[in-house]
């Protein structure tokens, strides 16, 4: 099952930092978005989380899974789930964004439906202290990718 978080509850963030590693932008990012998660046995297992950004845009700027369920198709789940919701919210446009290396989220997002749009360089550069590795990779640039709803 995958809903809205409530006000009362508290913020997966164990979950957000797999996919970010800055609480502080987490925090950021979450304040003004809407947190949704995804639960398996009443266990919290995955997250996404949506940012509007510009008029009848929308962005999904985290999607995380718990580590031990990766590889089951709940990612996917995710990102499905984040695209209707805001098609039912009105949005014309879900934007994504991923590092360079993020092979595996590459791959998801595309078979989503979402195009690249755009590469922001050095993005990971300028807002994050310590360097990131994926796969064996420097994680320096954003991959934009958007759908038209």
């Amino acid at each position: 099952m995958i809903r809205q978080l409530r006000e009362n509850e508290v913020l997966p963030l164990d979950l957000l930092l797999l996919a970010d590693p800055s609480e502080k932008l987490v925090k950021e990012y979450v304040s003004r978005g809407k947190c949704f998660i995804m639960e398996l046995d009443e266990a919290m297992i995955g997250t996404y989380v949506l940012l509007p950004t510009r008029p009848e845009t929308v962005e999904i700027v985290n999607v995380a899974v718990s580590e031990d369920h990766h590889g089951k198709g709940y990612g996917k789940c995710l990102v499905l789930h984040a695209i209707e919701t805001a098609k039912k919210q009105g949005y014309k446009t879900i934007e994504i964004g991923t590092g360079n290396s993020g092979v595996v989220q590459l791959a998801l997002y595309q078979k989503c439906g979402f195009r690249m749009t755009s590469i922001d360089r050095d993005f990971f550069i300028r807002h994050y202290d310590e360097p990131i590795f994926e796969n064996g990779i420097q994680v320096i640039d954003m991959v934009r990718l958007s759908l038209d709803l």
